[in-house]
């Protein structure tokens, strides 16, 4: 009897991921979310995967592990803080924001910041730090979201491998599918230590960013209105 051929399973868990997402043609970018591709157990089995990994690049920068106390337990850290923690908005699905109809009409402008914001460059994986201010302005149709859910999914976005620029737009595409305003505006302040910590070595740069959508690109006296109010914040 003839046995048909059958492809053998990714021998690894990330080989596995990947495998489901290049099937879907999903994009896993560094600041893309992949968690609707991961299976119970994948999240343990990656880590133990880094935590292996780490282990090796440590070995190859000539750091005796295995007796250095300091470094004992160093990759096994670094796994659990990429993906536990650091890295974590790639790997768990968005909070939970519970939206709850405009019943007022609301249509002034609401501003919510500085919500400190913490993330890592996706080109040398140096922290981010900084803050952020978001400006909406709602309409009678707008789902308004908590405050604290703003802070939530703010870092869910951050906490990827990110560029400033595409991280603002990711949060300004986030916030506009949930509520639906008449305009947003977000403002983003961040030291970035791949200029602090290496490289030029620049302790006082900063990168400031903003993104405006609707009517707080179409009025300029809304824009200005939001610009004052939070530069009277800092």
């Amino acid at each position: 009897m003839r046995v048909p051929n059958r492809t053998p399973a990714p021998a690894t868990a990330s080989a596995r991921v990947r495998e489901r997402l290049e099937a879907a043609d999903h994009r896993y970018f560094a600041n893309d979310n992949i968690s609707a591709f991961l299976e119970p157990g994948d999240l343990d089995a990656i880590k133990a995967e880094v935590e292996a990994a780490v282990d090796h690049v440590l070995d190859s920068l000539v750091i005796d592990t295995a007796r250095d106390h300091n470094t004992r337990e160093t990759a096994q850290r670094v796994a659990r803080m990429y993906l536990s923690e650091v890295f974590s908005g790639r790997y768990l699905p968005a909070p939970e924001a519970t939206e709850f109809p405009n019943a007022e009409g609301l249509n002034e402008l609401m501003i919510v910041g500085p919500i400190t914001i913490r993330s890592a460059c996706s080109h040398h994986l140096c922290p981010i730090i900084g803050r952020v201010w978001i400006g909406i302005l709602p309409n009678a149709r707008s789902n308004l979201i908590g405050l604290s859910k703003y802070a939530r999914l703010t870092d869910w976005i951050m906490s990827r491998p990110q560029i400033q620029e595409e991280a603002i737009v990711q949060l300004a595409d986030l916030l506009e599918t949930l509520i639906t305003p008449d305009g947003i505006a977000i403002v983003m302040e961040a030291d970035h230590f791949c200029m602090h910590w290496r490289g030029v070595k620049d302790d006082n740069t900063q990168m400031i960013n903003s993104v405006m959508r609707g009517q707080f690109l179409d009025n300029a006296s809304l824009r200005r209105e939001f610009l004052t109010l939070i530069r009277l914040r800092q």
